[in-house]
Parts: C-alpha cells; sequence; structure tokens
C-alpha cells in the first residue's frame, strides 16, 4: 500500500460496522468475527492520495468502509483513463496475487477496513463462508466492467450520469438493506471533475446534464451533497435501462 496513510484505532466491532450486510464478511459466523476482530485496522486516505500503485507489491487487503476510490491506469504517454469506482463495501486487494493491476486513488476522504495478506489468504483457506462471498464479489465485479463497457460505449451524455446515479442508489439501498424506492436518497461523494473522468465526458456537460436532471425534477441535490430521486422508475428511465437492469433498444 502507499505510504501517508492514517491509522485509525479500532472503533467499530464487525457486528456493527456500517457495510456488515455487503461487505466480504457478510456470511461470516462468529467464529470467523473473532479472528477478522483480531488482524483487522482501519487506514483512512485523503482525497487525491494512492492507496496503491498498480503493479506494487500489496501486503494488505481489505474493504472500503467510508468514501469511494478511483481505479485507474496510465498509459506510457502520460494519459490516465479512470477505469471504475470501489464504493463502501467493496474490496481492495487480490487474495492469491502479489499486486493490482490498477491505480487505486481516494476520490474522497476514504476508510479502510484492512487485513494483512498473508493472514486473510489463511483465514479464507478455513471459512468457506468468507471464499464464497469474494466469489460473489468477483462475479459482481464482472458485471459491474460489462455494465461500464456499455456505458461508455453506446449510452449518451444524458443516460450516462442517470446510469450513475442509478448504481450509487442501488449501491447505497443494498447498503442499508433496502429496496430502491421513490424518494430516495443517496450521498454523491465524488466530484463532476471525477464523474466526468469516469463516464468520458467534460466536465461542462457534466454539470449540463445534472442541471437538466434538476430541472425535469427527476433528481434535487440537498445539503451535503445528497441527492434525492421522487420518481425512482423515471430515472431508471432516463438511463436507457428498464426497470429490471436491461437495456432498452
Amino acid at each position: 500500500m502507499a505510504a501517508g496513510a492514517t491509522h485509525r484505532p479500532v472503533q467499530t466491532r464487525c457486528a456493527d460496522c456500517p457495510i456488515r450486510y455487503r461487505a466480504v464478511c457478510s456470511h461470516c459466523e462468529a467464529k470467523d468475527f473473532e479472528e477478522l476482530e483480531r488482524i483487522k485496522t482501519y487506514r483512512t486516505y485523503a482525497p487525491g492520495e494512492t492507496i496503491a500503485w498498480a503493479g506494487e507489491h500489496m501486503p494488505l487487503v481489505g474493504s472500503v468502509v467510508d468514501g469511494v476510490a478511483m481505479l485507474s491506469s496510465t498509459l506510457p504517454d502520460g494519459r490516465r483513463q479512470m477505469v471504475g469506482l470501489l464504493l463502501p463495501s467493496d474490496f481492495v486487494g487480490r487474495p492469491g496475487r502479489a499486486g493490482l493491476s490498477f491505480d487505486v486513488v481516494a476520490a474522497t476522504e476514504i476508510t479502510l477496513c484492512m487485513f494483512n495478506k498473508s493472514e486473510f489468504e489463511r483465514m479464507v483457506g478455513r471459512s468457506p463462508h468468507i471464499e464464497h462471498r469474494l466469489l460473489e464479489m468477483t462475479l459482481d465485479e464482472l458485471d459491474a466492467a460489462r455494465e461500464w463497457m456499455l456505458l461508455l460505449g453506446r449510452k449518451t451524455a444524458r443516460e450516462k450520469i442517470a446510469s450513475l446515479f442509478v448504481i450509487m442508489a442501488r449501491r447505497d439501498a443494498e447498503l442499508h438493506r433496502h429496496v430502491p424506492r421513490d424518494g430516495l436518497s443517496f450521498p454523491l461523494h465524488i466530484t463532476r471533475e471525477a464523474m466526468a473522468d469516469y463516464l468520458g465526458l467534460t466536465i461542462e456537460t457534466v454539470s449540463r446534464q445534472i442541471s437538466a436532471l434538476r430541472r425535469q425534477g427527476l433528481i434535487e441535490l440537498g445539503d451535503n451533497r445528497m441527492v434525492h430521486v421522487p420518481d425512482f422508475a423515471k430515472l431508471i428511465d432516463q438511463s436507457g435501462d428498464d426497470a429490471d437492469g436491461g437495456v432498452l433498444v
């Protein structure tokens, strides 16, 4: 992991963790939590701080507890492309592999619940619950990558912005064990600049499309960067998807 992270004393028991029901530990039994409590540590990174570089040895793995990180790749000529976002409950690191294929950079202040990788790997070998959950998360990540390819390749600017809001709304609802519904609210952690990088748009286009969604009453922006969605089905319609997540053609 990159240097510079702030270490925090453990303040949250695993059973009380805000990502408890969606993280890699979501299927754990009591004995698993006892071991996780023993080996975990919290690290906090400031916005813009590098959490890990592509290809470097990564001795720690863990979960995003709060905040957002960006996955990006740097081309030989210095150009950078964002290839994904890590949201609360997402897993950072690759058990069984020396390092990562992409840079991991904090988009906001971010707190990670981290484990020594060798200890975690041994625990995975003893716990089918963690191994099964890692497989589930890997498949979810594959689905998200395919969705992202569609989003970048075929969707309009309006559909891209609406799709990102739909994704974040669904993830926040899942984290709180809710079903996405009319009137939901979720935090918009990333800046418009980060949204532009992620979606392959200019900042001006992002701002115009967000303003258009507001004028049409599809979203409302509140205090502390909260996004309120009066009618979730209408927002999904703007994303180019149907209510079941399929693409409208």
